[in-house]
């Protein structure tokens, strides 16, 4: 026992270390040295065992209890994992490893892959819920042989490589690797009588029909999962999901911003100077909103609840109207001679914004000589 390390500077962690603490130092140290990162490194393949040990140990508060009071010695008789392979310690803490280079292989079946979709819809839709039909197209097990590969009444053969397992042993140092066989690709199985219709794959590409509904309130890229719509597993596994994106499309009158919808509405001079009635756009329909007097280019009106739905809460937001003032570019005859009178009357009575303007205009050019000081 005297050659052993202490296990609180095999991790690298104090001996006060929390939980946490223990989790991160392992983790971190078990990439470091993990057998599929360091091929061939003896001594990689030595470290990854030791902090597994110590790990073993230091997570689990009893053992950590007599380690701390007797060192090694303590720990004779209180049932020691052994590492002797790789996979053994994949077994103890695939959970923590996460199937990192490999770690903590799946066994049984393996289940179907995800597919992905995006779904395009416009701003009226989102606003709303629809319900949407694609089209997809995915892998499905073959009807003929069930997704077994081989002609209808045979089985598969026993992979002789790997004895069935899918995975054989090679040694690296004194760990024993487990890798994936080669001959039967992990499936533990050699097809000797090919089914016809998928020719052993045991799969088929097929299209299918799905119905989405779509929420009201839907966002740019928001995304939901539509579990079992994915590709089929192998024989006996579930199926995978399908990750369905949603993609909204720009509005020619409407910008989004959250909940509450900004839109641009045009009024002539008049309506701007006198106020009056205006038709503004909404996502039911055209609304009458008066309009203020004195209104000027630029400025907004907020017409509550005339936005978008929350996706949560459904409560709709603001509709945000950016009033633009129009210049007229061809005028009658009468237009032209009234806009002729009232250009003659700005001249006379200068509003109180415009003199402020040219106030700010001349002090730019205008240089107050400083008083001179008497005494």
């Amino acid at each position: 026992m005297a050659d052993k390390r202490c296990f609180y500077d095999v991790l690298g962690v104090p001996r006060n270390a929390n939980d946490e603490q223990l989790k991160k130092a392992y983790r971190s140290l078990a990439m470091k040295y993990h057998p599929d990162r360091n091929v061939g490194d003896e001594e990689a393949a030595v470290q990854f065992k030791e902090v597994a040990e110590a790990y073993a140990v230091l997570s689990e508060p009893d053992k950590r209890n007599v380690y701390d009071r007797y060192g090694h010695a303590g720990l004779n008789g209180m049932g020691m994992p052994d590492f002797n392979s790789s996979q053994s310690i994949f077994d103890m803490f695939g959970d923590l490893l996460g199937g990192i280079f490999g770690g903590g292989r799946q066994r049984g079946p393996r289940p179907g892959q995800d597919l992905g979709y995006e779904l395009e819809i416009n701003l009226l839709e989102a606003a709303r819920g629809c319900k949407k039909s694609i089209n997809i197209a995915r892998e499905e097990n073959c009807s003929e042989c069930g997704g077994q590969g081989c002609r209808r009444g045979t089985r598969p053969a026993k992979c002789r490589q790997c004895d069935g397992h899918g995975a054989v042993l090679v040694s690296q140092g004194f760990f024993r690797i487990q890798q994936t066989c080669r001959a039967c690709g992990g499936s533990g199985a050699i097809i000797t009588d090919p089914c016809t219709s998928c020719n052993g794959r045991g799969r088929v590409s097929a299209r299918r029909s799905i119905e989405v509904t779509i929420p009201a309130g839907a966002y740019n890229g928001l995304q939901f999962v539509m579990r079992g719509e994915g590709e089929a597993g192998a024989p006996g596994a579930a199926r995978g999901d399908l990750i369905c994106q949603i993609r909204v499309r720009e509005h020619d009158f409407f910008k989004r911003d959250g909940d509450h919808l900004i839109c641009q509405v045009p009024v002539t001079f008049s309506q701007a100077a006198l106020g009056g009635d205006i038709q503004v756009p909404t996502l039911d329909g055209p609304i009458t909103h008066t309009l203020r007097a004195g209104m000027q280019s630029g400025e907004y009106v907020r017409i509550q609840g005339k936005g978008m739905p929350n996706l949560r809460s459904q409560r709709k937001g603001d509709l945000v109207v950016v009033i633009a003032v129009e210049t007229p570019r061809s005028l009658t005859k009468r237009q032209e001679e009234l806009f002729r009178e009232l250009a003659e009357i700005d001249h006379k009575q200068v509003s109180p914004q415009r003199k402020s303007f040219f106030a700010k205009l001349k002090g730019l050019f205008t240089t107050e000589e400083p008083e001179e000081k008497v005494g």
